[in-house]
């Protein structure tokens, strides 16, 4: 289908657009107004953008009837925002604090949680959460007028804080500690747990061969993947005549040749589906291996 901006109603045009772009990460803004009323509030369009300086930026668009947002408005007057980081422990209380309470409403005590003092800013930040960042507002860009019209809050984090509890033996955070959620479109979120987390090598470590120059065998596989491809083009360079003649003598090799030694497109097939196999258990090389045991001609 195609998505004509200027032909679809804004709620549509909205439910397109969160339906397709995610899964998005959660502001938790605290804020406070100048009479020192406190405001908690979460909004998914949000990352950060840079990290020196420190840079974060979150969106709070205008909403049906065109009143801005008390998050907008604190901040507008103050200037300082914090920043907490929603996981599943409390993915439930960020949501209750969405609802549009009267200004003036402290969502902390309506949600349940924890106001905890900040350091180098006024706003408390939200003891439960994972972790949090004290951040300076530096520019607020407002991006119309009309419903649907974000307002982008670029904030500099001047302190940041991060629970222990979430962090590895290396001491960076773990995804599987930190156990995060975002946003989808329409009420579903996302969970970066359990089967969710996955790795894929980065590939500004090495120069990878890229998938223009595998072969057309290869690449015009029926069991290998666009990602199988992608994951083997990032192979610095091919393995050696010797690593190859070396590992057609494995039990793995040697049991497909002799089940298909009368079949040659069928023993192709089934190394292409072992190196599949290899390519899931991030064993690149051992895929590559096994792809070359083909004979040349197919």
């Amino acid at each position: 289908m195609i998505l004509d901006p200027n032909s679809l109603p804004v709620p549509e045009l909205h439910a397109y657009l969160l339906g397709t772009i995610g899964p998005r990460p959660i502001a938790w803004a605290s804020t406070v107004d100048k009479e020192g009323n406190v405001n908690l509030a979460p909004y998914s369009f949000f990352n950060v953008f840079g990290t020196k300086p420190p840079t974060l930026i979150f969106s709070p668009a205008i909403p049906r009837g065109g009143k801005r947002k008390d998050t907008l408005l604190n901040v507008l007057e103050t200037e300082e925002v914090v920043i907490n980081i929603v996981n599943f422990d409390i993915v439930e209380q960020m949501s209750l604090s969405s609802t549009a309470y009267p200004k003036g409403t402290n969502e902390f005590i309506k949600a349940g949680l924890t106001e905890q003092a900040s350091v180098k800013v006024k706003p408390p930040r939200v003891a439960e959460a994972i972790a949090a960042y004290e951040c300076r507002v530096k520019q607020v860009v407002h991006l119309g007028e009309d419903q649907g019209a974000g307002n982008l809050i670029i904030c500099e984090i001047l302190l940041g804080h991060v629970k222990d509890d979430i962090l590895g033996e290396d001491g960076k955070p773990d995804p599987r500690k930190a156990d995060l959620v975002a946003r989808m479109g329409g009420d579903w979120y996302c969970r970066a747990n359990g089967d969710a987390l996955f790795e894929i090598p980065k590939p500004n470590r090495n120069l990878g061969i890229g998938v223009d120059q595998i072969s057309d065998a290869i690449r015009n596989s029926s069991v290998l993947t666009g990602n199988n491809l992608g994951r083997l083009g990032n192979i610095e360079k091919l393995p050696e005549n010797e690593a190859i003649q070396a590992f057609s003598s494995t039990d793995e090799i040697v049991a497909l040749h002799e089940r298909f030694s009368n079949n040659q497109a069928e023993y192709v097939n089934a190394l292409h589906n072992l190196a599949q196999n290899y390519l899931e258990n991030n064993q690149l090389e051992e895929a590559w291996l096994t792809l070359l045991q083909a004979p040349k001609n197919s």
